[in-house]
């Protein structure tokens, strides 16, 4: 089992940054969003991780081609998360 509260806590870290240095819609606050979904997954927050994984694919939705791969893994996520809970 990894060390997801650890993790938590840098990606939090990044998420600050990024918000600060990218535009609200920039694809690597998805990416960031993402990484702390899948912590709190990994812990079993499933509630938290949908919130934070909606987040990321709604941000890919608005700034990435619709073939992009990343909409689809972002949705891949979601639903994965959705059959845990």
């Amino acid at each position: 089992m990894g060390n997801y509260s650890k993790a938590l806590e840098f990606y939090d870290k990044s998420l600050k940054i990024r918000e600060k240095s990218l535009p609200p819609n920039h694809p690597n606050l998805a990416g960031s969003y993402n990484n702390i979904g899948a912590a709190y997954s990994g812990q079993g927050d499933y509630p938290k991780a949908l919130s934070y994984l909606e987040k990321a694919l709604a941000i890919c939705q608005k700034s990435l081609p619709p073939t992009h791969p990343n909409i689809k893994a972002a949705m891949n996520n979601i639903d994965s998360v959705k059959k845990k809970m």
